[in-house]
């Protein structure tokens, strides 16, 4: 792949990092990307929240994507988390709908989020909502995915990103 400097790199095995990104001298490029659709009528609370949920479960089929863990000067551990930006999309019902169904056809990791789940309060009712609406049916308020950019880039194609 070509960086910004029209050089050629590699990408580093299973980090999704382009292997110049190594040096402190060339700029990070990422291979893959994370991003979150959300429906353009939820609240604030709503977007953070849905956000949240969203990417919770693509370091658990997509490992490559967490980085090592933090430490402070002092020694205090803190958790890894993902090594490349969660870009923030939104869009319409139709946009998300439309997405859901580009994710599913290039088998995409993905996460989704319906409006059913408002008004569930624990993992198991989140479960049973979804697994009781088909997935043509699902009232989706947000989605994940992470993959190749071209691919992510296909899939949100008609989505803006948040403001």
């Amino acid at each position: 792949m070509r960086n910004d400097d029209e050089t050629e790199t590699e990408t580093e095995a299973g980090t999704g990092i382009e292997t110049g990104a190594w040096d402190e001298n060339v700029p990070v490029r990422f291979d893959t990307k994370i991003a979150v659709l959300l429906r353009e009528d939820l609240e604030s609370w709503q977007r953070l929240n849905v956000t949240a949920f969203l990417v919770s479960g693509l370091g658990t089929v997509s490992p490559e994507v967490i980085g090592e863990p933090y430490a402070d000067a002092d020694g205090t551990a803190y958790l890894p988390m993902f090594r490349q930006p969660v870009l923030v999309f939104e869009g319409t019902k139709e946009v998300l709908t439309a997405a859901h169904g580009r994710a599913l056809s290039r088998s995409l990791p993905r996460a989704v989020f319906t409006s059913d789940l408002f008004g569930t309060g624990n993992d198991r009712d989140n479960r049973a909502a979804v697994r009781a609406v088909g997935k043509d049916q699902l009232d989706l308020v947000g989605m994940a995915v992470h993959g190749p950019r071209n691919a992510v880039d296909k899939v949100l194609k008609g989505a803006r990103m948040h403001p």
